[in-house]
């Protein structure tokens, strides 16, 4: 009988009781819960730096894409009945810019001179283009159905021209927020556009994106090297 006494503590011994599995089990899936919540983070930061990289390479084409239309602009001249006649097809704000370009964007194939319009709308980098072929296309209102949206979630735009010194007028050289070709006679000598963006956490801090272009079709000497052969007849 006490060899079996013996023998029953030993096996008792070596087993677990209800309280220490219940324990081990809420160990292991706090273990289980740790892991898991860290790969599920793993995934969301690989997810959203993936997300960022495409929506920065999609910025830096669209900024190439403006840059090269922008240094496309040609001294184009609209014809008008009015007292104050002929002027350059360009007007410059803080916040919106139109032209006539010799690039277009919107397609592949060249279609001659395009009148274009940037402008900040809803949070919205609207674009516009079309062909310059009606007379008085600057005075007319944009199409809705015409206009694009380049990049969403923008908080503000800023557009600066340059303005040459004048030693004449005894002006200096100066950056304006404004640029009526109808009042300069001219087109700037440099734009400079700044791009804002917001951030999705909704913090007061904002990435920004700037690039200058400069406009050969400023001076009219300079427009003949600035477009290939097919175009300069249509350089006025």
């Amino acid at each position: 009988m006490k060899k079996k006494g013996k023998a029953l503590d030993l096996f008792s011994g070596k087993g677990f009781t209800l309280v220490e599995v219940m324990i081990t089990m809420t160990i292991l899936g706090f273990i289980l819960l740790i892991i898991f919540g860290g790969f599920r983070l793993s995934y969301s930061a690989w997810e959203r730096g993936d997300s960022n990289k495409e929506d920065l390479q999609r910025r830096r084409i669209i900024s190439q894409l403006i840059s090269q239309q922008i240094k496309s602009i040609v001294p184009y001249r609209i014809k008008t009945e009015k007292a104050e006649g002929d002027y350059l097809a360009f007007q410059g704000k803080s916040q919106s810019l139109k032209f006539v370009s010799a690039l277009p964007i919107r397609t592949k194939r060249p279609e001659g001179f395009v009148y274009a319009i940037y402008v900040l709308k809803e949070g919205r980098f609207i674009f516009y283009e079309q062909r310059a072929l009606n007379r008085n296309f600057f005075e007319e209102e944009t199409k809705e159905e015409m206009k694009i949206s380049l990049l969403d979630g923008i908080s503000n735009i800023r557009f600066e021209y340059y303005r040459e010194a004048d030693k004449e007028k005894n002006l200096m050289g100066e950056w304006v927020e404004e640029w009526d070709a109808k009042e300069e006679k001219k087109l700037p000598k440099l734009l400079r556009m700044t791009i804002s963006f917001k951030n999705g956490d909704g913090k007061k801090e904002e990435t920004s994106i700037q690039m200058m272009v400069s406009i050969p079709a400023h001076q009219p000497e300079e427009v003949i090297a600035a477009f290939p052969r097919g175009i300069r007849r249509g350089v006025p």
